[in-house]
């Protein structure tokens, strides 16, 4: 019985949960091995994340990025509320693929593929996000009035960010 009602409840949360999806793209005149150093290093993200997110990471173990890899962040999300994100490397294919999910923070589900492609001149970056919010309805109201600009205001700036990092760099 107890099983049943673990179920039901499990569908209905899935089938009430509105999953959003971000993709965003972008061509760096750098090589793949210059990509995969510099993204699947941890270190990096807080010269490509806005300073109104107050990002710091606050636990990681150096070295090369492996699957079940533990990423501990503090940052400042909407109303600057400060929160703990737990990110879990959970696909490496290095140096082409990683994934990454969050296990604790804001966001009810967090699921971020970051795939590297060889171009001519350069690579070209490739994101997607599937994300769900806390909060049911109310969620899905402050998507639209404003979690989707933030997100996109996120990926603007590291958009630019890089632009200036890798200028003329290959």
């Amino acid at each position: 019985m107890l099983a049943l009602a673990f179920w039901v409840n499990l569908t209905t949360f899935i089938k009430f949960m509105k999953l959003y999806r971000l993709e965003r793209r972008q061509l760096l005149p750098i090589s793949l091995e210059t990509a995969w150093a510099f993204f699947s290093d941890p270190q990096n993200l807080q010269q490509i994340t806005p300073l109104w997110l107050d990002f710091k990471i606050t636990h990681t173990i150096s070295g090369k990025m492996y699957p079940g890899m533990i990423i501990r962040y503090q940052l400042k999300t909407l109303f600057q509320i400060p929160t703990t994100w737990i990110t879990e490397i959970t696909h490496v294919d290095e140096p082409h693929f990683f994934v990454d999910e969050m296990r604790l923070g804001p966001y009810r589900f967090w699921h971020h593929q970051h795939r590297f492609i060889e171009q001519t001149g350069g690579i070209e970056m490739q994101d997607t996000v599937h994300y769900a919010l806390k909060f049911g309805w109310l969620g899905q109201i402050l998507h639209n009035m404003l979690i989707r600009t933030k997100l996109m205001e996120i990926f603007d700036y590291r958009h630019a960010a890089l632009d200036t990092i890798f200028k003329n760099r290959c």
